[in-house]
């Protein structure tokens, strides 16, 4: 929308020129495959005054006509995704706008940025804060992570030695030189390691395609959380020799399987802030290693200037949007006015045909967004006098004016990159990396929005919107940002359009499978806090020694009870939040989680909390804390954990 230069400010493009950022994608034809399971959103989104009647239908028509089983990216599909560019350089919104260029890192900026991302910022800096931590995270990585983390290393190391400046930067030999005392035991461990990766991942790079006799057709379609994805591309690529990207001309979207782990899913949201610190750590690592397997360079940008709005609802930033709603509505986590847009348009009903694709009355859509900015807060917005295709139209408007895009400008290259990758199932694995790589309120954000339009693909039967015609209409909403097209060619452009589309297709389409902890990195944020725990009793024995021994006489009585339940065939859940402070609960092969909060209910019956609201908590040992995936089994866990405590709490969702 057009307002005056003083309210909008500078709006930040995350656009690169550089035309090896750009995917190379076939416009061959791609299918839906029907489906793909999907759970209640996450987010309940917070409804507006009650509507008026409801749009029956809308009064606009499409200028041709659709079949509800228009599945594939065709020509029409395309069109529809120029149309959208089309109206939004109609729409006028970014008329004042000044673009940002982007500043590439200078040689060697980027590997000192990486490295201190990484937590390793110790490697190229003796005087940095973090020199036990990042030992301890180094001695957590698989070969490849390791391989991640030395290429950068050896890069810096390089450029400082050409600009003549005096560096500390260590031998990459010597970063992961084990120490004598555990050299056998981490030659046994990783022997042990590669030769179970081998077995695991061997449906993956047998040489043998899934459509060729005796294929691994559910090699292709079947998930691994529990290898490095970085590793399972390095076998993939050293079975099959792949040098190129491969495009399929008949290039499906599968119905990916992950197969059940006793000890329970981990999503986004499930662990303490200090443990997703570990994540995100280990996810900037394992993503890095991800693309150098399979030889392909990103580069992160960063903004020359930016100025943005510090207050209202359009070209805000969403960590301001949520400062100042969270002033209102403490706890929320996706915008208010996107989460009013989203509830508007479905109370509307999602059965009109083109919801999302048919634009509002540009002009009528200008006059709502002023009003917004003045009425939202203060309540006084009349949300019956809304159309849904205008509340359409204001919702891609939020999207598209955000100053920041909202992938971010930092990984918006590596999104695009994402389809370089040879398999749908290795794009899918960067693209999980991806989404926990970003900042908690655009991942929230995001994910709420995902969730809104597979609720749209839902009633698609009626409102000629399936995963593709959402996916042509959203992705130019999402990936251009100010200014980018005028840096590009047609032939980019289509490249552009076909390539993002399939992004937004992926994020739709897996967004459960995206929004999960891979087990593999949980386990080693597992090892890294174990290190963490022998560091500390190491200190505290030298420190307080006398205090330690009395402590660990009560702690040995306690663990000795509490053991001896387990060997009963007990253990013991904590609920400091109920009158119920502890119960002791059989354990047995088929003890799940769900189980355990049954019986606390039977046993608690004047809660006043919703049973949805109640999660089981593996607490301590070598997890700061666990929200368990209600299917998670008890002594699967116990074997993995066997210090830890359980204990029932009430969740904000």
């Amino acid at each position: 929308m057009s307002r005056q230069q003083d309210e909008q400010g500078v709006v930040l493009t995350a656009y690169t020129s550089n035309s090896e950022a750009l995917p190379a994608i076939s416009s061959t034809e791609q299918t839906e495959f029907p489906g793909a399971s999907r759970r209640t959103g996450q987010y309940n989104v917070q409804r507006g005054k009650a509507a008026g009647a409801a749009l029956g239908s809308s009064s606009g028509k499409a200028p041709y006509q659709r079949c509800s089983s228009q599945d594939s990216l065709d020509e029409q599909a395309m069109l529809d995704y120029f149309k959208e560019v089309e109206i939004i350089q109609c729409s006028g919104d970014a008329e004042t706008q000044e673009d940002l260029q982007l500043k590439v890192a200078d040689e060697g900026e980027q590997e000192e940025a990486w490295l201190m991302e990484a937590g390793l910022a110790t490697l190229f800096d003796e005087s940095a804060s973090d020199g036990e931590d990042s030992i301890v995270l180094l001695s957590t990585l698989t070969r490849t992570q390791a391989a991640a983390v030395e290429r950068r290393v050896e890069t810096l190391k390089q450029t400082l030695r050409k600009r003549n400046k005096p560096y500390s930067v260590p031998d990459v030999r010597e970063i992961f030189k084990p120490s004598p005392a555990s050299q056998s035991q981490d030659e046994a461990e990783s022997t042990e390691r590669s030769g179970s990766n081998k077995q695991e991942v061997e449906g993956l790079g047998n040489g043998v395609g899934p459509d060729a006799p005796g294929g691994g057709a559910d090699a292709e379609t079947d998930i691994n959380l529990e290898v490095s994805f970085s590793e399972q591309a390095l076998i993939y690529k050293e079975g099959l020799k792949i040098t190129q990207p491969q495009n399929d001309a008949d290039d499906r979207l599968p119905d990916f399987k992950v197969s059940q782990d006793k000890t329970g899913q981990t999503r986004v949201g499930d662990l303490s802030a200090e443990d997703m610190k570990k994540v995100r750590r280990l996810v900037l690592i394992e993503m890095s290693a991800l693309f150098d397997t399979c030889g392909i360079e990103v580069k992160a940008h960063k903004a020359l200037k930016v100025k943005v709005r510090e207050s209202g609802l359009f070209g805000v930033s969403v960590s301001t949007l949520l400062e100042q709603d969270q002033r209102r509505m403490p706890g929320t986590k996706v915008p208010l006015i996107l989460q009013h847009l989203i509830s508007h348009i479905e109370e509307q009903g999602l059965d009109t045909e083109g919801v999302l694709r048919i634009p509002g009355a540009a002009t009528r859509v200008k006059a709502v967004c002023h009003e917004l900015e003045h009425k939202f807060y203060e309540g006084m917005f009349p949300w019956e006098s809304l159309k849904q295709h205008d509340a359409a139209s204001l919702l891609k408007l939020f999207i598209r004016e955000l100053p920041y895009p909202l992938l971010t400008v930092e990984y918006f290259n590596a999104f695009i990159s994402v389809l370089k990758l040879p398999t749908n199932k290795q794009q899918l694995q960067a693209l999980n990396l991806l989404v926990l790589l970003l900042p908690e309120p655009n991942r929230d954000t995001l994910k709420a929005l995902m969730e809104f339009f597979q609720r749209v693909i839902d009633h698609k039967d009626r409102n000629k919107m399936t995963l593709n015609n959402v996916a042509v209409v959203m992705a130019p909403n999402i990936f251009m940002c100010k200014g980018f097209r005028s840096k590009i060619s047609e032939q980019q452009e289509f490249a552009m359009a076909t390539g993002t589309a399939n992004i937004v297709r992926l994020l739709i389409r897996y967004q459960n499978l995206l929004w999960t902890i891979p087990k593999f990195i949980l386990n080693q944020v597992r090892k890294h806090n174990m290190e963490n725990q022998r560091k500390m009793n190491r200190d505290r024995a030298v420190k307080k020694l006398l205090k330690k021994m009395a402590y660990d006489r009560e702690r040995a009585s306690n663990k000795q009870e509490s053991n001896a339940e387990a060997e009963e065939g007990f253990i013991r859940v904590q609920a400091p939040q109920f009158s119920m402070v502890s119960m002791a609960v059989q354990l047995t092969e088929d003890l799940k989680a769900s189980d355990v909060l049954m019986r606390f209910l039977n046993q608690e019956r004047s809660l006043s909390v919703k049973r949805e609201d109640l999660c089981l908590y593996e607490m301590g040992g070598n997890i700061k804390e666990r929200c368990l995936d209600e299917e998670t089994y008890i002594k699967a866990l116990l074997e993995l954990n066997p210090s830890a405590e359980w204990v029932i709490k009430s969740v904000q969702h």
